[in-house]
């Protein structure tokens, strides 16, 4: 067993100067000989564990087969080839334990949260659905019934699904446009053996990580662990990493999608953002709470509190481990939808034609470092961190930087991460609504492409 020690201060650090500092508390990194990846990190404040097991496989490996790794990953909760459905959820029900999994866009993951004094009996079975899903084809196919119904009632709530529209629009024929939960015709298509190949050919140590983040014994734990999953075999070659695509921004453009009964517009704009690993990815969050990251940002203000346009506007980017997204969104009622858009891209432009000052940034960057640390107060919540981390390639530099990343911030030092980062040219918009009334107003702000919200899926039909 090769292991790695990494080797930190407290969670909460003070500098010279009096200021508190986030750093990650210490854990280590172990290789098992399979090429399994174990992440221990002990914390003995409460006695409880939080287990996770990260697989890097997520919608970017549906290839045409939309929604199967978000299928696989809900269905492994179904039961073992040694223990059903029932069994497991009794075994965890019965010790007030949480058990839960799913499918993102490039990782799969089962977590499970527990006393310590239960571990010994939880964790063997949250080892077997790992390993050995049964995949139950009764359970299977209620639980594509339930998600091919959700899907259809998303559909019913612009909110839900503009986000989907938005990276189809921006990712193209790139893996990063598949939408995670599917779509109803691809859902309805998949069947057990489809679920049985992803898992075959995903899950597997040299593709996975196990965290456990909480109050264990760590030598102890790292035996259970090795005694468990050691045995785990791979087949065959590893996935190797393809290219998932960058956003298409080189013109100006509109995705109309019409619902015929909208009595509001919901729009999203922007374009290109950032890796997850980026280096500039911290003092990003911070001149994003300017713009549109907090009840006080710019475009809140302005469409909402200023102008009663909307109940709620707000702004963000999107990192994935290869590209990313940044986009304002907010909703109209339909008669404002120019008013509102108009708006919009005004206090966007503040960022280059006003900046940011330095007392707005300082109160930016007093909110960033507030909310920072409570974000990894739990077991569970370092546990999603480092699970992350594992599947996303970032660096511990990135959280331990974090306070001194937000305090060298300066006005000047805001300008150049704007004009380098925030898209300006050729913006992208996607617009849902009642397409006759808004037709016309769509072309104004780029070529339009227009599509029904009653269609499946989220591109436009083929030609």
């Amino acid at each position: 067993m090769k292991k790695i020690v990494v080797s930190t201060a407290l969670l909460a650090a003070v500098t010279a100067a009096g200021a508190a500092e986030f750093r990650l508390p210490q854990f280590e990194t172990t290789k098992l000989p399979n090429g399994l990846t174990v992440l221990l990190m002990e914390r003995h404040e409460v006695p409880l564990i939080a287990v996770r097991a990260v697989v890097k496989a997520g919608a970017v490996n549906d290839g045409p087969q939309a929604g199967l790794a978000n299928l696989t990953g809900d269905a492994i909760l179904l039961g073992s080839t040694k223990h059903n459905k029932a069994a497991i959820d009794e075994a965890f029900d019965f010790r007030g334990a949480v058990l839960a999994g799913g499918g993102g866009v490039e990782q799969t993951t089962v977590q499970a949260n527990f006393a310590k004094a239960d571990a010994p009996a939880l964790l063997p079975l949250f080892a077997e659905i790992v390993q050995q899903p049964g995949f139950d084809n009764a359970e299977l196919d209620k639980l594509r019934a339930r998600k091919v119904s959700g899907l259809k009632q998303a559909k019913e709530s612009p909110r839900q699904v503009a986000g989907n529209y938005y990276r189809s629009m921006l990712f193209g024929q790139g893996a990063y446009a598949n939408p995670p939960g599917g779509t109803v015709g691809s859902l309805q298509a998949l069947k057990q053996d489809d679920v049985k190949r992803f898992h075959q050919r995903y899950f597997r140590p040299d593709n996975a990580a196990i965290v456990v983040v909480g109050d264990f014994d760590p030598a102890a734990m790292k035996r259970q662990i090795e005694s468990l999953f050691g045995q785990w075999k791979a087949e065959g070659p590893a996935p190797q990493r393809a290219d998932y695509g960058k956003p298409l921004t080189d013109k100006p453009r509109v995705w109309l999608v019409n619902k015929a009964d909208a009595i509001e517009t919901t729009f999203l704009i922007g374009g290109a953002g950032i890796a997850r690993n980026d280096a500039d990815y911290v003092p990003l969050q911070v001149l994003n709470t300017v713009l549109g990251g907090r009840f006080t940002s710019w475009l809140n203000d302005e469409l909402r509190v200023n102008s009663g346009l909307t109940y709620g506007a707000n702004s963000g980017f999107a990192p994935l481990s290869q590209a990313g997204t940044f986009s304002i969104s907010s909703f109209t009622a339909l008669p404002k939808t120019e008013a509102a858009l108009d708006l919009a891209l005004k206090t966007y432009d503040r960022l280059w034609s006003r900046g940011i000052d330095k007392a707005t940034l300082d109160s930016a960057k007093a909110y960033v470092k507030g909310q920072f640390p409570p974000r990894y107060e739990t077991s569970e919540q370092l546990a999603s961190l480092l699970g992350d981390m594992y599947a996303l390639d970032i660096g511990r530099a990135q959280i331990d930087n974090f306070t001194r990343d937000v305090d060298s911030l300066t006005p000047e030092k805001a300008k150049a991460l704007v004009d380098k980062h925030f898209p300006r040219k050729n913006l992208q918009m996607v617009l849902v609504g009642k397409a006759n009334e808004i037709r016309k107003l769509a072309a104004k702000y780029g070529e339009v492409t227009e599509l029904d919200i009653t269609a499946d899926g989220f591109q436009p039909a083929a030609k």
